[in-house]
């Protein structure tokens, strides 16, 4: 997908899009290649405010460089697109997951670290404490619903393309606050 048709999906089912600076050339490609891409994997940023949220994310910090996801969903549901290509949100995770994900099955558990995810899947950093106290507004939960089923609904992907980054890497327990089970029945019913 393109970056024009990434925007245009996401515009498509619902969403507010905020175009941050060069979005569309902002990537990490030239320290690897981006796809095939397989599903999309949502996180949580444990951070506190959407412009400083959406910065870092942009930006990335010492020792890990942005841009961090593809999207970031801040807590009144817009979506602020900040890099188009690879990014540097998934980092290494089990390869036995990719192949669910691929074969849209169950996941299993993940409990290795041997495939480059970067190059695997679209990123949504959610704006989010992550401490399990940190509340998830609804209009947030329903931006992360409809922008994991917009990029669904343009690969032809269902819900069990859609993962956590907990599912992804051990030790990993983002997103914290909801279950990626619960996710996944939302963007299933917003597929049909």
């Amino acid at each position: 997908m393109s970056a024009s048709s990434f925007l245009k999906a996401l515009k498509a089912e619902g969403l507010t899009v905020v175009q941050v600076g060069d979005w569309r050339d902002h990537n990490r490609n030239h320290k690897g290649p981006w796809g095939p891409v397989h599903g999309v994997m949502i996180h949580h940023t444990v951070t506190k405010g959407s412009a400083r949220t959406v910065d870092i994310c942009r930006k990335g910090y010492e020792g890990l460089p942005g841009p961090l996801c593809h999207g970031v969903v801040t807590k009144d549901g817009r979506v602020h697109l900040v890099g188009y290509g690879r990014a540097n949100h998934a980092g290494l995770g089990d390869d036995d997951v990719l192949r669910a994900v691929i074969a849209e099955r169950a996941l299993p558990r993940d409990n290795e670290a041997n495939t480059d995810g970067n190059r695997h899947f679209y990123g949504f950093e959610c704006e989010n404490l992550g401490d399990g106290d940190d509340p998830w507004p609804a209009a947030q939960l329903e931006a992360i619903e409809r922008a994991a089923a917009a990029v669904c609904r343009h690969h032809g992907w269902n819900e069990r393309s859609v993962i956590g980054h907990l599912e992804w890497q051990p030790g990993k327990v983002d997103p914290r606050g909801f279950t990626m089970s619960s996710m996944r029945n939302r963007i299933r019913d917003r597929l049909k």
